[in-house]
């Protein structure tokens, strides 16, 4: 019987033989314990207004389950003046001690990498950076308005998140990186798929580019509708597209892409509610691996960037159909 992780590397070549269903996040270990995570987003805590080291001001509720970046203290209301108003941290002056990542290395150094691939995380990209910074609506106007400042500012940030990789890479060389960056809402991208390509693909290529050049897999997670541009993310590299929402059209995406890049998502977050019933979540997995599973390169899961449900209840329901449909299909659990 494969391991984990080898079935998940069957899954991702375009003529493996996998011999079941990945089953949700089995095949990582991830370790979040790096001095880039910590430095970036080590302050923020539920019940606290906070600030990173950028200068957004974060709101985190103690109703609301994550924290989120306010629009009323923006950090660059005008992007025409962002280098006077945007100080990007300096990632390598902050996190290339070697002491600092004992506690990561250590992390890693437990993972039973037969069994599993070590995973880094690198939230907030480069689209996602720049609303924080300027507000969502700022930043759409000011790709029409002003759009060489504009640019200047997204090749900012895309240096920043290049140094991010490379300390990731250089120092705890994780198996993947999942590399977080929503490019749109549930039923479209945010700005046209050309808009997309000439501000936002070409960031991407560099940082991209190491991860492969270093033997890194890459996990983009974009839960959000990209069925546009998935040749764009193909040519990126991106090994793994999770948070794939079912609103895209998952079967037609499995048959262009015939293996190039594994989908990893499916299941509606709608069932992770604190009174969700094990028979509606086991119906919505159900679904999802009856739909999708026969098309290949497919991995179920809810569509959240990392492992893990906001209640409890929820993975372990979701976890144990995946399984069962795996027996019943597949003769493996």
């Amino acid at each position: 019987m494969l391991t984990p992780k080898q079935n998940f590397l069957e899954t991702l070549k375009p003529d493996g033989k996998p011999e079941r269903l990945v089953n949700d996040y089995e095949f990582v270990k991830p370790v979040m314990v790096d001095p880039v995570h910590r430095f970036t987003r080590g302050n923020r805590k539920k019940g606290f207004t906070t600030k990173d080291q950028w200068g957004t001001t974060y709101l985190w509720p103690e109703t609301q389950m994550f924290a989120f970046p306010s629009e009323d203290d923006l950090v660059c209301p005008d992007v025409a003046e962002w280098k006077e108003t945007v100080k990007v941290p300096d990632l390598v002056a902050n996190c290339s001690d070697p002491a600092l990542w004992e506690d990561a290395k250590a992390a890693a150094a437990k993972v039973n990498r037969d069994e599993q691939l070590v995973m880094s995380f690198m939230g907030t990209g480069i689209w996602e950076q720049a609303h924080n910074l300027m507000g969502i609506s700022n930043l759409c106007m000011a790709l029409y308005e002003e759009p060489e400042a504009t640019m200047e500012l997204l090749e900012a940030i895309g240096e920043y998140r290049f140094q991010y990789t490379k300390l990731l890479v250089d120092n705890l060389h994780p198996d993947i990186i999942i590399s977080h960056d929503d490019w749109g809402s549930k039923y479209s991208m945010f700005i046209s798929p050309a808009m997309w390509r000439e501000f936002i693909k070409p960031q991407y290529v560099k940082m991209y580019n190491y991860m492969k050049d270093n033997g890194v897999l890459i996990m983009h997670h974009a839960d959000s509708w990209c069925e546009s541009i998935v040749e764009d993310m193909v040519d990126l590299g991106i090994d793994v597209w999770q948070g794939v929402l079912n609103t895209n059209d998952i079967p037609a995406i499995q048959k262009k892409l015939n293996g190039r890049m594994t989908i990893m998502g499916g299941i509606d977050s709608i069932i992770d509610r604190p009174d969700s019933t094990e028979e509606e979540i086991r119906a919505e997995v159900r679904k999802v691996c009856e739909a999708f599973g026969p098309g290949g390169h497919f991995i179920p899961s809810i569509t959240y960037g990392l492992p893990g449900s906001l209640y409890p209840h929820v993975t372990p329901i979701v976890m144990d159909e995946i399984a069962k449909y795996n027996k019943e299909v597949y003769g493996i659990g």
